[in-house]
């Protein structure tokens, strides 16, 4: 077996989403002038490139971790772009277990949401375009992933940021598509700001911006203070990167872009919003992990922020209405579980969550979207229910996907939630007595919203075709607009709902099969085993004192994945569950009147829930308008009055003062000319005799 992969097969994974995306992007539309939107062979070009490019990278990921299973690995340079003295600016791959993992996780949730899209987009009149973006998606996050260096990472950083941007305004003719587009943007830049520094730190004080090369100087990097400050520098370059990741993976105060990217078509919520681009700050952190163990501080940081996250997004998930917005804040409040996961350096029990996580979270997205299909475009859950006889299929795999996410035994999230729990209870730093607060109520709290949402969607009292007050609620999207329909909007009177067809069911079904088996199948390699001791990923951490032993506490429990699901029944977690679940079934089935005349009494707390902690108004009163401020100051003062004032326009003003004064010189009369000529000599003859000017 060869213990390097060919540098060849490699470059073809990210390529061929990206030659697919070109495909679609040129020859699927007017660009090109042969095919269009709106012509069948458009589409057809379209979908066939971009799922055809799609699948064959994810054909050689399968390959690629095959081999990283046996031994293999690559880290080298296959580009260099650019040498400023020492400094070397390349294009270069890093291929370990780590990246082997997220490369097929990206790959096959990406493939899924390609041929969902073929029945969910149908129709649309940006169909080619759509396929394209999330073609191009694919590509910037292979080489997110992929990336050996710092300077790849931060451009595949930046596309999936800006292709997110493209997506989530896909519809561009809804303004609030394009607000929620601007709001994603825009925040993300306040994490990127953060994230540059922290590389900025580390490109100053290690000299390279490969990964290699600084992990190796990890310990001459743990001494060294920032400038005037009693701050360990790694400290200060940890949190910054940290907080790049805030925006990426919407950690809180950073998280308000996620549940307005809904605004955005059901499938990018699952390939965006789910299993890749939000899990890419996990990633860093997790890649990043010799240098964050570095410090206690910063590991505390992450550790807080992440709970935080956890417990207070899962409480804005009990309010909502809108389908996609309960799986948003789920998204939230599971990033926030990696991120804790992180914070006590349980580092591959964080990458175990996010790979477990990509998946039910993916099928929880795509079955709201087939439900969304399914009640023409509503996707008002009061405005459901009993849909399980109509939709059986998206019945039984959004009940799959549900029990994957609130821990269910034997389901995968079971055993990624129930580590990532452990690993905070035996953690010592600072924080993590808050910490295993929060994620041990957050698993009452998501088990009571999810299936809350499961309840008032799939069963109870069938309440679609007739007419609801709750059509103007200010959190309610209607996709049906966008995609040009001229139906009305919900089902009519009489009207049943439908199963969806099979391009959206079939994904459905090959994303719920992980969801069931792959926690058991990868628990104990990942956290236990040799899956991540090939390569860098954690290899080079070294575990010291003791706030860093959660790992070994971990690994001394556990004796199989059939024990550990047998020994739930006797932790509070699985009951916290369970209690969860039936009080959302008394709530919602038997005594909807509870949680009606709670909202009534408990209004205050109701209206802040509502209002999202009012982060959002914060954001528009303190960073938007200051922005807006500053904009406007920097425009009417900066531009206006003192570019263009003084410097453009008052340059040209001079210029056209003299210009106008010597137009009175050219009378075009040859006397006069003579005439100056004289008085010019007169002139510099007498300050010549006076001295005035010398005679040299």
């Amino acid at each position: 077996m060869a213990t390097t992969l060919n540098p060849n097969l490699l470059l073809a994974i990210p390529l061929a989403p990206l030659a697919g995306a070109a495909i679609a992007g040129l020859f699927g539309t007017k660009f090109f002038g042969t095919f269009s939107s709106e012509s069948r062979g458009g589409r057809a070009v379209a979908h066939t490139s971009t799922i055809l490019g799609v699948a064959i990278a994810f054909v050689l990921s399968v390959m690629v971790l095959l081999d990283v299973i046996d031994g293999a690995g690559y880290n080298a340079t296959v580009y260099e772009w650019m040498a400023l003295g020492s400094l070397k600016m390349e294009v270069g791959f890093l291929v370990d277990s780590l990246t082997a993992m997220m490369m097929v996780v990206v790959t096959f949730v990406s493939l899924m949401v390609h041929i969902y899209t073929v029945g969910y987009m149908d129709g649309d009149p940006g169909y080619n375009r759509f396929f394209a973006y999330i073609s191009l998606f694919t590509f910037s996050m292979l080489m997110l992933v992929m990336s050996n260096n710092f300077l790849q990472l931060f451009f595949g950083w930046e596309a999936v940021g800006l292709v997110s941007y493209l997506l989530i305004g896909f519809w561009y003719t809804r303004p609030t598509a394009i607000f929620a587009n601007l709001k994603a943007f825009l925040v993300n830049r306040v994490g990127d700001f953060g994230f540059i520094l922290g590389i900025g730190l580390l490109l100053a004080y290690a000299g390279s911006m490969n990964y290699t090369d600084v992990f190796a100087q990890r310990d001459q990097l743990a001494t060294v203070l920032f400038p005037g400050t009693d701050w360990l520098m790694i400290t200060v370059a940890c949190i910054c990167l940290f907080i790049g990741a805030m925006g990426k993976s919407a950690q809180f105060p950073l998280h308000v872009w996620l549940p307005d990217s809904m605004e955005g078509p059901t499938p990018i919520s699952a390939l965006i919003h789910a299993a890749t681009m939000v899990t890419a700050g996990i990633f860093m952190v997790a890649r990043m992990s010799p240098l964050f163990e570095l410090s206690d501080t910063a590991l505390s940081f992450v550790l807080v922020i992440g709970a935080i996250t956890a417990l207070f997004m899962g409480f804005l998930g009990i309010i909502q209405n809108d389908i996609k917005r309960v799986v948003a804040y789920s998204t939230l409040s599971q990033l926030g579980y990696m991120t804790v996961a992180l914070g006590a350096s349980a580092y591959s029990v964080a990458v175990f969550h996010l790979m477990t996580h990509a998946f039910f979270k993916a099928l929880l997205f795509l079955g709201a979207g087939s439900v969304i299909i399914g009640m023409h475009h509503d996707q008002d859950i009061r405005n459901m229910g009993g849909l399980r006889k109509y939709m059986p299929i998206t019945w039984i795999t959004s009940l799959v996907g549900s029990l994957a996410l609130i821990g269910t035994p034997f389901f995968s999230g079971f055993y990624s939630k129930d580590s990532i729990i452990e690993a905070v209870a035996e953690s010592h730093l600072a924080g993590s007595g808050f910490a295993y607060f929060a994620v041990l109520a957050g698993v009452f709290v998501t088990a009571f919203y999810s299936f809350r949402m499961y309840f008032l969607v799939f069963h109870g009292e069938e309440r679609f075709g007739k007419a609801h007050a709750h059509d103007d609620h200010h959190d309610h999207h209607d996709e049906e607009d966008a995609h040009g329909d001229d139906h009305h909007h919900g089902l009519a009177p009489g009207q049943k709902p439908h199963e969806s067809p099979w391009v959206v069911t079939l994904p459905l079904v090959l994303l719920a099969i992980p969801s069931v088996i792959i926690g058991a199948i990868a628990i104990e390699p990942m956290l236990f085993g040799e899956f991540f001791k090939h390569g860098i990923a954690f290899k080079d951490v070294i575990f010291v004192g003791e706030n860093h032993h959660a790992m070994k506490e971990l690994e001394e429990a556990f004796h199989g994945w059939v024990p550990m699901a047998i020994h739930s029944l006797t932790t509070p977690v699985l009951w916290l569950a369970i209690a969860g679940v039936v009080l959302s079934w008394f709530f919602y089935m038997k005594r909807p009147d509870i949680p009606a005349a709670i909202k009534q009494r408990f209004s205050g707390i109701y209206t802040l829930l509502d209002n999202k902690y009012y982060m959002d108004a914060i954001n528009q009163a303190v960073f938007a308008r200051g922005a807006r401020l500053l904009g406007t100051g920097l425009w009417k003062g900066g531009d206006q009055s003192f570019i263009d004032g003084l410097f453009v326009n008052g340059s040209a003003r001079v210029v056209a003062s003299f210009a106008a004064a010597s137009r009175y010189l050219q009378s075009g009369y040859i006397y006069h000319y003579a005439f100056a000529m004289i008085i010019g000599m007169l002139v510099l003859l007498t300050l010549t005799i006076t001295g005035v000017i010398g005679t040299k």
